[in-house]
């Protein structure tokens, strides 16, 4: 899977810690550059980009940071504007809002900014998401599903960025109960990696394939390439899912994932 990896992403489950300790936001910024970082908060997630932007450019800025611009993108014409353009391709950190995840994907998808992303994710620029800005760096996301049991509700998935190829992110994973959905969408092609993200965690996936976990709760892995039991031909007549085995890595602050060689570890 090592040519699917090539950027630097820090992918977070969303509801992150904005008032105390702020871990995961200071720790984007000091991957950004610390004081000298050159900060685009994209708001394009949100109907309301000014109250989703707010509390971001509010804390970058009590932060230290010197050079820091709040992108909101609203129409596709906004997404082909190359003063938006200009402005991603000189920032040293991306951080995206939450919000829809499909808001993502319509607005900036083949579009300049969304060529411009790409650029800068192979470029190692570090690009973060929160919720649906979470779900939207992989190259198929989930956009809807319920149910506690894998299959009984079929999850509907979508086209996303594209940044993370062979994973499927999904976030607020232990607070909404969502495993049963990443195991259905991992079913659906037991050859992609599923990523669960807890609230106020996040994973930060580098080029050499590496995931390093941080925040206070826990990310989880599901793997289930050697499975040979599968019943997915059969769950659009309402059965609910078999699928066997499935490896499970449940990860927290302090223990890493490799994606190349499906493994985990102390970091």
């Amino acid at each position: 899977m090592n040519e699917h990896i090539s950027g630097n992403l820090l992918i977070i489950g969303g509801a992150e810690d904005k008032q105390k300790d702020c871990k995961i936001l200071k720790y984007f910024f000091r991957e950004a550059g610390s004081k000298d970082a050159r900060i685009c908060v994209i708001t394009v997630a949100s109907d309301q980009a000014e109250e989703a932007g707010k509390p971001y450019e509010e804390l970058f800025l009590n932060l230290g940071c010197q050079d820091l611009q709040i992108i909101n993108i609203q129409t596709r014409q906004d997404a082909d504007s190359q003063a938006i353009v200009d402005k991603l391709i000189r920032s040293s950190g991306i951080f995206f809002t939450g919000g829809d995840q499909l808001r993502i994907t319509a607005m900036i998808g083949g579009s300049a900014v969304g060529r411009t992303l790409q650029h800068l994710y192979e470029g190692k620029v570090i690009i973060a998401g929160t919720s649906a800005g979470a779900s939207v760096m992989s190259e198929t996301m989930i956009i809807a599903g319920q149910g506690d049991t894998p299959g009984e509700d079929l999850i509907r998935m979508a086209p996303g960025l594209g940044l993370l190829k062979g994973v499927i992110i999904d976030q607020h994973f232990a607070q909404r109960g969502r495993i049963g959905r990443l195991l259905t969408a991992v079913a659906l092609n037991p050859y992609i990696l599923g990523i669960g993200i807890d609230e106020d965690t996040s994973v930060h996936v580098q080029g050499d394939g590496r995931i390093k976990v941080i925040g206070r709760g826990t990310a989880l892995i599901l793997d289930a390439s050697y499975a040979n039991i599968s019943n997915v031909d059969e769950l659009f007549a309402g059965r609910p899912l078999a699928l066997a085995p499935v490896k499970l890595h449940v990860l927290s602050e302090g223990y890493e994932f490799n994606i190349w060689e499906r493994s985990s570890s102390v970091k």
